[in-house]
């Protein structure tokens, strides 16, 4: 029998890419301020009720608006969405700057943000559930409204690492360190 150790050591976290992953705003608000941020781990887990889920790290402030006010939304990014755009999302926190200045926005039904910039579609949520898994939580929420923007090809994650050569943050679930790349 294989070691526990040594089957960790072998993980090779590029394998992960052949995972399919979308690129999507993940938003809420809290007391009144929004915040949002990139999310590349978002699916549907159930269609009745429509329930989707998305993975945030628990440093992120995003974690603390969707923990503290039970609702989220996500938005799906177009592909053509550009690198400066992701970046203040995905590179930027809502601690330092204000992601929704001079960003076309709309406040959605359950408060939140719903980006309408580079965007193919929007979907509302209400969390129904938090599970810890280890250094984020997955959210699970109710699907309340969506809204489709643009008929546009979303934004893949292998088409941002591939063609638009972005990179991934740290606090990521599919973040690679750089000496496996």
């Amino acid at each position: 029998m294989t070691d526990l150790l040594d089957m960790k050591n072998s993980i090779d976290r590029r394998a992960f890419l052949g995972i399919g992953y979308g690129m999507y705003i993940v938003a809420s608000e809290r007391d009144g301020k929004l915040n949002g941020q990139i999310a590349n781990t978002v699916f549907q887990v159930s269609s009745e009720p429509a329930l989707i889920a998305t993975a945030i790290s628990k440093d992120n402030l995003t974690h603390d608006y969707i923990e503290k006010s039970g609702h989220f939304s996500i938005t799906i990014l177009e592909q053509s969405t550009p690198f400066q755009f992701i970046g203040l999302f995905g590179f930027r926190s809502g601690r330092d700057v204000d992601k929704f200045s001079g960003v076309k926005h709309k406040i959605a039904g359950n408060g939140c943000p719903i980006i309408i910039e580079n965007a193919v579609s929007a979907i509302e949520l209400k969390t129904v559930n938090q599970v810890d898994v280890g250094s984020h939580s997955l959210f699970i929420g109710e699907v309340l409204n969506t809204e489709i923007f643009s008929e546009g090809s979303p934004l893949t994650y292998a088409y941002y690492r591939e063609y638009i050569k972005g990179k991934t943050p740290k606090a990521s679930p599919t973040f690679i360190p750089p000496e496996q790349t």
